[in-house]
């Protein structure tokens, strides 16, 4: 599974941004697509997963409220929606796919950048 992010950009706190990772090709109903961040000088953090097949979502507790993670099916497109943006959200976000619920991550993208300035 190949998969390309983008969207990320440069925003001012309070602001929003869409993120996209897009899996060419067919993806099993069984696969979990998931968004993950690495902030400047800390560990990659889980933020958001869609499993495609129930469209069951889970959120870090930091995004709840904040980030909708949905697909596009037609485009096989998983979306991170961010609103009310906050400078410690500023990461480089990876997108990530894993064939089903009980299986490590195995497959990412490149990661897209996204600044919130204060």
């Amino acid at each position: 599974v190949q998969l390309q992010a983008s969207g990320g950009g440069l925003v001012q706190a309070g602001g929003s941004l869409r993120l996209s990772c897009a899996a060419p090709g067919r993806t099993s109903s069984r696969y979990v697509i998931g968004w993950f961040r690495q902030p400047p000088g800390k560990e990659r953090e889980f933020v958001a997963s869609f499993q495609v097949g129930t469209g069951i979502t889970r959120y870090a507790d930091t995004v709840k409220g904040r980030f909708t993670i949905s697909r596009d099916s037609a485009k096989n497109t998983v979306l991170l929606q961010m609103n009310s943006l906050k400078p410690e959200d500023t990461a480089v976000y990876y997108c990530a796919a894993k064939l089903n619920d009980r299986v490590p991550y195995n497959y990412w993208g490149q990661g897209t950048q996204v600044t919130v300035s204060s």
